[in-house]
């Protein structure tokens, strides 16, 4: 059985149920808004964002979810989607998992406007129920994903990240959203407890460790559906960069910098780059801090009786930097 079928286990018929209610949530009178809305709903992902919040929803309750989990889902999936949208938009991109982006089906204007529809779509959901406690929660989410995007271009310009300023990028810009799904989960069954912080810093920690295996996918020699080198080629900082940056020679740091910043289409120079990160040890330190935050995240958990929803999310932890792409 593969890994996410066993994580999904214990949230099987959760996971039937949401999937219905997503789609319903996309609804509207528009033909071409529902053509569209149809094509999102059948090429998506792993769904990791709902699980995480009926995951940890029933691992607090003792087993229990209930409406405002499943809106809970359904709207983290909805922003999530909308981010994805615009995403693809910003980078120019014409893939998505493996299929056409919805900019390169119905070009940019169409794709920015779907994105505006889906997040409005899932501020709504929480509003007409009064989910005023889980449309915080999303709302920072939203604000803090935004700021970290903008926070990473305004630093890609002089190549100057620290290594802290790059923890707050990716924090905000990754793990804020993870964050959100586990204090969503825990705020649907249980509001106003220990347990609504207690798992937002528990996702945050996920968040930390998910980005970085991503960095570290820049430096694979495997086909992850992301090729070798983007990151570089976008001039966006990674730890494994950054740690080499910041032990190195005065001369190879001008010459990574030079690399980074002018010959970032050059194949052969961005070779060189990844060979010298991973000789300087900066693979070695990302892979160290990665199982730094995979170690919090899972003593976290270790305060919690044991239950099935526990062990998959344990799992999940796992999976987060055991993946393949």
């Amino acid at each position: 059985m593969k890994v996410v079928e066993q994580i999904k286990l214990p949230i099987i018929d959760e996971m039937e149920l949401f999937e219905q209610k997503f789609s319903e949530s996309m609804s509207s009178k528009v033909a071409l808004l529902n053509r569209i809305t149809h094509y999102i709903v059948n090429r998506k992902g792993k769904q990791m964002r709902p699980m995480f919040v009926f995951l940890v929803a029933k691992m607090v309750s003792g087993g229990e979810v209930n409406e405002r989990t499943y809106r809970g889902a359904s709207v983290i999936e909805l922003i999530h989607t909308a981010t994805l949208v615009h995403d693809d938009v910003v980078d120019d991109s014409n893939r998505r998992r493996g299929f056409f982006s919805i900019n390169a089906l119905w070009k940019n204007k169409i794709a920015v406007l779907v994105g505006d529809y889906l997040l409005s779509k899932g501020l709504l959901l929480s509003i007409d129920y009064g989910d005023f406690d889980l449309l915080k929660i999303i709302s920072v989410a939203v604000r803090e994903m935004s700021e970290g995007e903008l926070l990473q271009i305004e630093k890609a310009r002089n190549l100057d990240i620290t290594e802290e300023i790059y923890y707050e990028i990716i924090r905000q810009k990754t793990a804020t959203l993870i964050a959100a799904c586990c204090s969503l989960g825990a705020c649907s069954v249980d509001p106003e407890s220990d347990n609504v912080q207690k798992m937002r810093k528990f996702g945050e920690l996920i968040g930390m460790a998910f980005q970085i295996k991503d960095d570290l996918f820049d430096y694979g020699d495997t086909a992850i559906g992301k090729p070798t080198g983007i990151d570089i080629k976008e001039q966006k900082m990674t730890l494994p960069l950054i740690y080499t940056l910041n032990h190195c020679t005065k001369e190879k740091k001008k010459w990574l910098i030079n690399s980074v910043k002018n010959h970032n289409k050059d194949k052969q120079r961005v070779k060189e780059v990844i060979g010298f990160v991973k000789k300087s040890g900066g693979l070695e330190y990302a892979i160290k801090i990665m199982h730094k935050f995979k170690d919090e995240a899972l003593s976290i958990l270790s305060e919690y009786p044991d239950s099935d929803y526990k062990s998959s999310l344990e799992l999940m932890v796992d999976y987060v930097i055991d993946r393949k792409k």
